[in-house]
């Protein structure tokens, strides 16, 4: 058994290429063995990936080496996940301009000038509320005020009698 990862890897006679490309299962393949088979040997597993990432002696300048291919997959997975979730935020805005306008078309939303008219409406009543406690608080500030002069004038038009002499 020790013959079969220098054959296989291209130690032997017709090793070396199995079908151009060097994978595990192509490998398994060729040598009529179960892929778990490779899996299992560590070291000739380790062979397997290092002939597959490294260029064969025809086409050194050409070749693809698996780790490109990983880089290029992981780039194209990540670009696909920024493209989906810029697709979700797109359908989102678009979602919401189309319901507004079926909205506005329809007829059952207020014109945006009654919206409007309403929303200073209801700015308008709220400043109401706080001038009406405003003048609830100087009235009762006035008719304590009130209070105070008239105990006040009392005090001063009260005859007060002479002390005996």
């Amino acid at each position: 058994m020790a013959a079969f990862p220098a054959e296989i890897l291209g130690g032997g006679e017709g090793g070396g290429e199995v079908g151009g490309d060097i994978t595990v299962s192509g490998l398994a393949r060729a040598a009529r063995v179960d892929r778990s088979f490779l899996y299992r040997l560590r070291d000739l597993l380790e062979r397997v990936h290092a002939a597959a990432n490294t260029p064969t002696e025809g086409c050194r300048l050409a070749a693809v080496s698996r780790t490109s291919l990983q880089a290029d997959l992981a780039n194209a997975l990540e670009r696909n996940t920024r493209l989906d979730v810029r697709v979700r935020q797109s359908e989102k805005r678009l979602s919401e301009q189309l319901g507004e306008q079926a909205w506005r078309e329809s007829g059952l939303g207020s014109p945006p000038d009654i919206d409007q008219l309403q929303r200073r409406v209801a700015m308008l009543e709220q400043e109401l509320v706080e001038k009406n406690r405003e003048l609830e608080d100087r009235t009762e500030e006035l008719e304590a005020a009130r209070a105070a002069n008239r105990e006040l004038t009392r005090r001063t038009h009260q005859v007060v009698p002479d002390p005996p002499p």
